[in-house]
């Protein structure tokens, strides 16, 4: 007999601080910057959701449908194009290896888009449209990828992503890759090389795209030099505060701080493990209101915000169960921090915007600027092993390029 499951209990919010923060809802866009729920529509349908008549976005099983995210007074979604690490050996540093990453992201990026067709939803490529869309009483979507593995170290195709509407790109996932360092990495006993050459120059490519710069994920030298070689505010997409919490994926107060140097934004993830060392496992609204509360102890209420993790992790907090909840969540806050409606404005969403449009001023004032072209100095560059036309003289040796003796040039 298997033994019952411990029941936890918590106490309700007041319900006249969920009423004041609903209200405030419609006015301020309870804005969240990570939710998976793209990835299962690959997982479960194939992106065969349209013409699958048991899928209803308005209601699901999931954490995630439009029914709860207008209850729980969302406003602007970032819906994250999550694709995996690709290489089975998650600590291979051989990222020469071929994968499907660039494809199984556009086709993120597709079905995001023909999600919302299907339902009305507005996607919006700049903060201006966003809250200009929110405000005429729609609900808004934009998207971010999860790690730069998902470009396959090309700044090329981080620019046609930014083209397709990403507006964030976290720097790793759960893997290295040319650009920086994972603390997945670091925790597996690997060195904590922080930002590369390479990673440098991607953050300031997408400082002159005006694409956030998102260090989730990321090791703390990692962390630490991306604050040192960013032109514009950075964000936590999916983190919380290791000074709640010690697990490796969050935040240290000193990093907080260097955060709130750089006018960047914190957006608290709710997974369990994340936010709670019970000996259960089990975490309540309380242990995620917890970490809001002490990141606005620490460094204000200007550089914190929400960033749920919603349908990407495999358990929630008690009373955080869905994405109908955020009100009961900042109502939690408040009965920590006694915050002023600015205050909560600011939390709700504000500081993400704030961020997003200021990555928006940065670009604008590199407008200037030529795309970056740098290459991962370690790349293989293949080409098919036939008699080119030289560009001009000396061009065929100016660099290593190595040839597919795969098809004869009589057959071109």
């Amino acid at each position: 007999m298997s033994e019952a499951k411990e029941v936890v209990e918590i106490s309700k919010a007041d319900p006249e601080v969920v009423s004041r923060i609903k209200n405030l809802s419609k006015t301020v866009p309870i804005v969240d910057t990570h939710n998976d729920f793209p990835y299962l529509l690959r997982g479960q349908l194939h992106y065969e959701f349209s013409s699958n008549g048991d899928f209803d976005f308005n209601h699901t099983t999931a954490h995630t449908d439009l029914t709860r995210l207008k209850e729980g007074g969302v406003g602007i979604q970032f819906f994250s194009c999550f694709i995996e690490c690709q290489n089975e050996d998650r600590y291979s540093q051989d990222f020469n290896v071929p994968n499907s990453a660039v494809r199984d992201t556009l086709e993120q990026i597709d079905s995001v888009k023909r999600l919302c067709a299907d339902y009305e939803i507005a996607v919006v490529s700049n903060s201006e449209d966003a809250l200009k869309a929110f405000n005429e009483g729609k609900f808004v979507v934009t998207m971010g990828i999860e790690g730069l593995h998902q470009v396959d170290i090309s700044l090329s195709v981080l620019r046609l992503y930014y083209e397709l509407g990403v507006r964030y790109a976290t720097l790793t996932h759960n893997g290295d890759n040319p650009f920086a360092t994972s603390v997945s990495s670091v925790t597996g006993g690997l060195e904590d090389k922080g930002l590369s050459k390479f990673g440098v120059e991607c953050v300031a490519e997408m400082n002159r795209l005006g694409m956030i710069v998102d260090i989730s994920h990321v090791s703390d030298k990692t962390m630490k030099d991306t604050l040192k070689a960013t032109k514009a505010p950075v964000m936590f997409s999916h983190s919380s505060c290791y000074g709640v919490t010690p697990h490796p994926r969050n935040v240290s107060d000193e990093v907080l701080l260097l955060l709130k140097k750089n006018s960047g934004v914190i957006c608290i993830n709710f997974y369990n493990p994340f936010i709670t060392q019970s000996e259960s496992g089990e975490a309540t609204i309380e242990d995620a209101a917890d970490h809001i509360a002490h990141a606005i102890n620490l460094v204000g209420w200007d550089y914190v915000g929400l960033g749920s993790d919603f349908d990407g992790c495999s358990s929630v907090p008690v009373g955080l169960e869905d994405v109908s909840k955020y009100p009961e969540l900042i109502a939690k806050v408040l009965e920590r921090t006694n915050g002023t409606d600015e205050d909560v404005a600011k939390l709700m969403g504000g500081n993400v915007m704030r961020v997003w449009k200021a990555s928006e001023v940065v670009a604008a004032s590199l407008s200037s600027q030529q795309p970056n072209e740098a290459n991962w100095e370690d790349r293989d560059w293949y080409v098919l092993g036939y008699g080119y036309p030289e560009l001009f003289p000396g061009a065929l040796q100016l660099k290593e390029t190595k040839f597919r003796p795969t098809m004869s040039w009589e057959f071109l």
